[in-house]
């Protein structure tokens, strides 16, 4: 199995990364939180993997955390789930937030994920329940309400998971909900 790389970043095609290692180029996909947080081209770079051999080929998939590799192969024990559809909710969820979803059973979260319908992610949150809370540690304590419905002001208001999750992390923990919502516009204005 191969479980850890450590080479040259050569190129960048999401979901896509060529990785070169000691002269070996390797294609490996990755989710989309970790091809954000990729340096540039030409970088040193370390990516843990999960290594898949089917019939129709080899697979490699790359993740910055450790967390996100636990959490994708427990994505790809759900039946129905495969490693496209496990990318594609690391992609549209951090690590931390999908664990949050998990334990709060919000499936309207899920169901923003492109490919993700309401069945399917029923399904996740049954399955996935008090599986990732341990990797997390701070999932297993959620956000205050005040963090969750500034989240939903800002999704209502249009932004995406990812910018409103951003500016959230920009505030203070104790904020409350209409100064975070206001303070989280003002942020989210200046990019």
């Amino acid at each position: 199995m191969i479980g850890r790389l450590t080479g040259t970043l050569l190129e960048k095609n999401p979901p896509q990364v060529l990785l070169d290692v000691h002269g070996i180029g390797y294609d490996v996909d990755v989710p989309m939180s970790t091809f954000y947080n990729l340096p540039a081209n030409g970088e040193k770079v370390t990516l843990r993997t999960h290594f898949v051999v089917r019939e129709d080929g080899h697979f490699l998939y790359g993740f910055a955390s450790e967390a996100e590799r636990f959490a994708f192969r427990q994505l790809i024990k759900i039946s129905g789930v495969g490693a496209r559809m496990a990318l594609a909710v690391l992609s549209g969820l951090s690590v931390s937030d999908l664990a949050q979803a998990v334990a709060r059973q919000e499936g309207g979260r899920l169901t923003k994920i492109p490919g993700i319908g309401k069945k399917t992610a029923e399904r996740l949150l049954l399955e996935l329940k008090g599986k990732l809370a341990e990797t997390v540690p701070s999932a297993a304590h959620a956000a205050p309400d005040s963090q969750h419905d500034i989240l939903n002001a800002l999704q209502a208001l249009g932004y995406n998971e990812r910018e409103a999750s951003s500016a959230l992390k920009q505030l203070p923990a104790d904020i409350g909900t209409s100064d975070g919502i206001r303070q989280a516009l003002k942020l989210l204005s200046k990019v």
